[in-house]
């Protein structure tokens, strides 16, 4: 008796959360997802109907166009800063690290008002330009792929540096440093030690960055607009508006299996570079 409790009592130590997920997490997902199951004979006439209009292509196109090139914005961006932060001692690095993360103490739509006031006709910067006699009518700088790309990379960047300085921090100086000493240039230890060693923290702060902005409806509606419709502008459009919720639960999965893709891929691209970290 005491050896099969023995061996069930992990089982029932994590029976609680997982049921919670299950419960919060899984459970709303499949119901959605069977939302979208059409009768027989027809299953996927949901599907068909979203894929064959050629305006919810675009925004599909355009939603991973855009989230695709935040992330690695963000990714560069992180990474930079992760690299100076992590090679600063003392006072200046918690100073640095404060004003790194600082974004996120903040709400998404209190920043994305913030790039409104920057990017708006009246705003900072055309008002510096025609300050400055360098324009003589504002720019179209708000709602446009521009505004919506600077307020994603502002947003998301903070989470790229936080996943990439653990990982910068593991690694070993010594190896870097025997690296230089075996007649490595500084842009193939780069290559050669730091990046493949720093995988682990790219893909992390990758995935999130891509699902955060996947699905960034806020900062989409601000600093987009209609013109630069994204996926979850899409879905509030849908649910909220035209009460189509065949179309919201058909967006929604499609939404899910885009973020199991870049999963998916992310694990691949772990292990095909850094089988260790895969």
């Amino acid at each position: 008796m005491k050896r099969q409790l023995g061996r069930s009592l992990p089982l029932l130590l994590v029976l609680p959360g997982t049921l919670v997920v299950l419960a919060f997490l899984v459970l709303p997902v499949l119901g959605t997802f069977s939302g979208t199951i059409g009768p027989a004979g027809n299953r996927l006439a949901l599907y068909e109907t979203f894929f064959a209009n050629s305006n919810n292509m675009r925004i599909v196109l355009r939603t991973i166009r855009i989230a695709l090139i935040a992330t690695v914005i963000s990714l560069v961006f992180g990474f930079v800063a992760a690299s100076v932060i992590v090679r600063t001692n003392g006072f200046l690095r918690q100073i640095l690290l404060v004003a790194s993360v600082f974004p996120l103490l903040t709400g998404a739509i209190v920043r994305s008002f913030a790039w409104m006031v920057i990017l708006g006709r009246n705003g900072i910067i055309n008002s510096t330009l025609m300050s400055l006699g360098v324009i003589d009518q504002p720019l179209t700088l708000l709602f446009t792929e521009g505004s919506l790309m600077i307020g994603l990379v502002y947003l998301f960047t903070p989470l790229a540096i936080l996943s990439l300085m653990g990982v910068l921090e593991s690694i070993d100086e010594s190896v870097l440093d025997a690296s230089a000493s075996l007649g490595a240039t500084p842009f193939g230890v780069f290559r050669q030690v730091t990046l493949p060693l720093a995988i682990p923290g790219l893909i992390v702060g990758g995935v999130l960055v891509f699902t955060g902005s996947l699905a960034a409806f806020a900062t989409a509606r601000l600093l987009g607009g209609e013109s630069q419709k994204i996926l979850p502008a899409l879905l509030h459009e849908k649910a909220m508006v035209s009460f189509d919720w065949d179309a919201a639960n058909t967006i929604a999965v499609v939404m899910v299996a885009l973020t199991v893709v870049v999963i998916v891929a992310a694990q691949y691209t772990a292990r095909r570079f850094n089988p260790v970290a895969g």
